[in-house]
């Protein structure tokens, strides 16, 4: 699956609470234009839901993410 990108939470009106915030989540890179235009939530592989709005290259990647996408690369 190369349709996917990473993006870091950050946006705490949206955020569930937990680690999350702490990760950047792989999300489908279809989903990330129309979010910084709209400022539209997106949905990442783990489930969490949020407004991408910083550098995902400064946070660490969500382990839950990153195991759902290898098992899909498979």
């Amino acid at each position: 699956m190369t349709d996917l990108t990473t993006a870091p939470v950050i946006d705490p009106v949206t955020t569930d609470g937990g680690d999350h915030e702490k990760f950047s989540h792989y999300v489908r890179k279809s989903e990330l234009m129309p979010s910084a235009v709209e400022g539209t939530p997106v949905r990442a592989l783990c489930g969490k839901m949020w407004v991408p709005n910083r550098d995902p290259e400064k946070f660490p990647i969500c382990p839950e993410c990153k195991d759902i996408y290898e098992q899909l690369k498979g």
